[in-house]
C-alpha cells in the first residue's frame, strides 16, 4: 500500500487539534438533556461535584460547579438515576472531554421527594426523632403561641377550636410566611422569639394543606433544628391528615390538622367541669358514708363505756371487799399465831428445868465454877456441891462417889 504524500498545510499540532475539537463539541452541543446513572461521586474542598455518568454501554466524566448546586433540591448520590441539562466541554491539558451540568433532577422521582427522604434519614440518624427528646405537653397551658399565616384558614380554625374548648387560655398569634422565599427563616425567628419571651407553655406550628412544594418550609433542615432546639414543647398541625412533614417527625406532638392541634393543646373545659362535679359528688358520698360509719363506731364505744360514777362505785365495792378479806385473813393469821404460841409455850414449859424440879428432880453443880455435874466420875471426895431443888438450895460436901 502506497503511503499518502505529506500535505504540510493540513498538519495539526496537538493544541490546535484539541482546540478545534473543543470548539466543534461546544458549538455542536451547546445545551443538551442527558440521562444516566451517577457513580464515583465526590465533592472536594472546592465544593464542586465530580462524578461519572454512565449507562450499560458507556461512561462520561461529569461536573457540576458549586454555584449551580445551590439550586438543587436534593443531594446527588452514587447509584442515583438522574436527568439534567448540560453542555459538553473538552479539558485541553488532558485532551479529555466532560459534561458540565447546569441543572439536575432525579429521574422518576421528584427532587423534592428525594430531598425529603434524604433529610429524614439524616435527621433520624442524628436523633432528631427520638422519643427520649420529646417534651411533655402540659395538661392545661396558661398561654399558647400560634405560629402560622396570619390570614389563612388555619389560624381561624385554631382560634375557633381553642375558644370552644377552653376560652380562658390566652392565645398569641405570631404571623409568618408559611411558603415561599424566606418562609423558613420567618418560622425559625418566630420559634426563637417565643422561647426568648418565655410567656407560653405550648407552641402550635400550623398551616393548611398543599403540595409538597407548598410544604417545603416545613421540610427544611433549619426549621427542624429550630423545633428540636426549642425549650417550649411544639405541636405541629401541618396540612391534611395524610400529610407528613419533617417538622411533624421532630415536633413533640403531631396533630393531623390545625384544628386537631388546638384540640390536643387544650382540654375540653366542659368535660373538666363535669369531671370536677362528679368528683365532688363522689367525695360527698364517700364523706357521708364515712361519717355514718364513724357515728356507728362512736355509738358502739359509748355503749361499752361506763359512767365514771359507776366505775368509782365498782372500784369502791372491790376495795371494801378486798379490805374485808384482808381483815379476815389477818384475824385468821393472828389466831394461828396464838395457837402456835400456845403450843410452843407448852413445849417450853414442859422443857423448863423448874418444871422438872417440881416433879422431884434436882440439879447438882460445883460451887466454885457453877458447872453442872452430869457424871459422878467428875466429882471427887470433899468437893463442895450445890444442889438446886424446886424450893431452895443445899450446899454439901462429897463424902463418897460411886462410879
Amino acid at each position: 500500500m502506497r503511503m499518502a504524500e505529506k500535505n504540510t498545510g493540513h498538519i495539526y499540532t496537538v493544541s490546535k487539534l484539541t482546540r478545534e475539537i473543543k470548539s466543534l463539541l461546544e458549538d455542536t452541543f451547546p445545551f443538551i438533556w442527558v440521562t444516566g446513572e451517577i457513580s464515583n461521586y465526590s465533592v472536594p474542598s472546592s465544593g464542586h461535584s465530580y462524578f461519572t455518568l454512565k449507562d450499560q454501554q458507556a461512561a462520561i466524566s461529569a461536573v457540576m460547579f458549586k454555584n449551580q448546586k445551590r439550586n438543587l433540591k436534593f443531594e446527588p448520590e452514587n447509584g442515583m438515576s438522574i436527568m439534567g441539562l448540560a453542555r459538553l466541554s473538552l479539558y485541553e491539558p488532558r485532551g479529555s472531554y466532560q459534561i458540565i451540568f447546569e441543572h439536575l433532577e432525579p429521574k422518576g422521582t421528584g427532587s423534592m421527594q428525594i430531598a425529603f427522604e434524604q433529610l429524614k434519614k439524616k435527621l433520624s440518624g442524628q436523633g432528631f426523632f427520638d422519643e427520649k427528646y420529646k417534651k411533655p405537653i402540659p395538661f392545661l397551658p396558661s398561654h399558647i403561641s400560634i405560629i402560622t399565616s396570619g390570614t389563612g384558614a388555619a389560624v381561624r380554625d385554631i382560634i375557633i377550636v381553642a375558644q370552644r374548648r377552653f376560652s380562658n387560655c390566652p392565645l398569641e398569634i405570631i404571623p409568618v410566611k408559611v411558603q415561599g422565599i424566606r418562609s423558613e427563616n420567618e418560622i425559625c425567628d418566630a420559634i426563637n422569639l417565643v422561647n426568648q419571651s418565655q410567656k407560653s407553655d405550648v407552641i402550635i406550628l400550623a398551616r393548611g394543606g398543599g403540595s409538597l412544594e407548598d410544604l417545603a418550609a416545613f421540610n427544611s433542615e433549619i426549621v427542624a433544628t429550630a423545633i428540636f432546639d426549642s425549650h417550649i414543647p411544639i405541636i405541629t398541625g401541618v396540612g391534611h391528615e395524610t400529610d407528613y412533614t419533617i417538622a411533624d417527625f421532630v415536633a413533640d406532638l403531631r396533630a393531623p390538622t390545625p384544628s386537631a392541634a388546638a384540640e390536643l393543646a387544650l382540654p375540653d373545659k366542659k368535660n373538666l367541669v363535669q369531671g370536677i362535679l362528679n368528683l365532688q359528688k363522689n367525695l360527698n358520698t364517700s364523706l357521708n358514708k364515712k361519717v355514718v360509719l364513724l357515728n356507728q363506731a362512736v355509738s358502739y364505744l359509748i355503749s361499752r363505756l361506763k359512767s365514771p360514777g359507776a366505775m368509782v362505785h365498782d372500784y369502791r365495792f372491790r376495795l371494801e371487799d378486798d379490805e374485808t378479806r384482808l381483815t379476815n385473813m389477818m384475824k385468821h393469821y393472828l389466831q394461828l399465831i396464838k395457837i402456835n404460841h400456845s403450843k410452843l409455850d407448852a413445849k417450853l414449859q414442859a422443857l423448863n428445868p423448874e418444871s422438872i424440879l417440881k416433879r422431884g428432880y434436882s440439879i447438882s453443880r460445883f460451887v466454885l465454877d457453877k458447872k453442872v455435874i452430869i457424871d459422878s466420875s467428875d466429882v471427887k471426895k470433899n468437893d463442895q456441891i450445890e444442889v438446886i431443888l424446886s424450893k431452895g438450895r443445899l450446899v454439901t460436901r462429897v463424902e463418897k462417889t460411886n462410879g
